[in-house]
């Protein structure tokens, strides 16, 4: 099939999803076209069958604020005819969906179908804002198929917004083939000497993220345990963080990594995921940690347990309970055999249940039902 992707380019969950779909896709033999503002994130794969379609703005004093949503849909419309897509795929509701719905009614009496998928803060903080709740309501309903990353935010969005159109959930995924341990011990000894412990965090360092708990949770667990922090991304809240380290006399024991590309290589030699989140739909890093056979310690928020079982995979606990989270982390560094069955648990998890051989498949189909419905 020929399917059209938009996304946010940035480090988010969205963007991450619909970036390594797409290189999903094309591997599988798809013809894919990003249409975003930028190339997402992650989006490199099989470059025969992957093709970017920028989206630009004029600048005019005019405009207060440049209207991005207007100039997406026209470049959607502009690559569905030049392409022949067979459908287009949003990510993230606003204003992906509102875009994909105007493109759709310019290009009558072709008919091109639209799938918004629902990531979490468009429906629990976006989309909820009196600015957005109509329109955003408007769009999904509009869409010709919607999904959510997890049964919570289903429901949350049947709450929230009253849809009476279905919304299939098709959770997140990973690559399992990529997605796996480290077994390189020089990579390791770039951040521990022997006989540390490994912590690491992976967002995209926003308030809702609560990184201050992860300075906070690693400095309890230091009392303990011999252990360093690594901490993967960027976003407002990084320079909080840093700033926290210091004044904790930490520096010397954590790294701020920044945006990587290969994440994997970084979860495969730690040995504890920390993600004190305030909202997290599904909680894509504690998916890839799990595969990396990193056990999460998490906040029972949102999807969180739908896909950690606590005591099983990994440990959950309360917002905020930061001592919690050290205790249950201070148990996992200090048992070896604990940890190992976790980590084996853990990875075991993303196999059966996460993996992109079974979660790929079922976007393929909901882009063929949705494709021949509207022939």
């Amino acid at each position: 099939m020929k399917i059209g992707i938009t996304c946010y380019p940035t480090y988010g969950g969205s963007g991450v999803v619909g970036a390594e779909l797409g290189v999903e896709l094309a591997e599988r033999g798809h013809e894919v076209h990003f249409i975003a503002s930028a190339l997402p994130f992650r989006a490199k794969g099989n470059q025969s069958l992957i093709y970017f379609h920028e989206v630009e703005m004029m600048s005019y004093p005019l405009f207060e604020h440049l209207p991005y949503a207007l100039a997406l849909s026209t470049k959607m419309a502009e690559v569905v005819q030049a392409y022949d897509l067979d459908v287009l795929h949003v990510h993230y509701a606003i204003p992906h969906s509102v875009s994909a719905f105007l493109a759709r009614s310019m290009l009558l009496p072709r008919k091109i179908p639209f799938i918004t998928t629902l990531h979490g803060t468009d429906i629990t903080l976006v989309g909820m804002d009196r600015s957005y709740w109509g329109i955003t309501k408007f769009a999904i309903e509009q869409s010709d198929g919607i999904t959510a990353i997890s049964n919570q935010l289903k429901q949350k969005t049947l709450e929230v917004f009253g849809i009476e159109k279905n919304i299939e959930v098709i959770y997140n995924f990973v690559n399992c083939n990529k997605y796996r341990r480290n077994a390189n011990p020089e990579y390791r000894k770039l951040f521990a000497a022997e006989g540390e412990k490994i912590l690491v965090h992976l967002s995209n360092f926003r308030p809702v993220k609560r990184t201050s708990d992860v300075v906070e949770i690693f400095s309890l667990v230091r009392e303990k345990v011999p252990c360093r922090l690594i901490l993967i991304g960027d976003g407002p809240d990084r320079s909080a963080a840093e700033l926290l380290i210091h004044k904790k006399g930490l520096q010397q024991h954590a790294f701020f990594l920044g945006k990587q590309e290969n994440v994997e290589d970084t979860l495969g030699i730690s040995d504890v995921l920390l993600l004190p989140s305030e909202l997290e739909s599904f909680g894509l890093a504690a998916l890839e940690a799990m595969a990396c056979e990193a056990p999460p310690i998490a906040s029972r928020v949102g999807g969180l347990p739908e896909l950690v079982t606590h005591g099983v995979d990994g440990f959950l606990a309360e917002v905020g309970d930061v001592k919690a989270m050290a205790d249950y982390a201070v148990r996992l560094l200090l048992d070896n055999e604990l940890r190992q069955q976790m980590s084996k648990a853990g990875r075991q998890t993303a196999e059966t249940r996460f993996c992109s051989t079974l979660i790929i498949p079922q976007y393929e189909k909901l882009y063929r039902r949705v494709a021949e419905r509207d022939a």
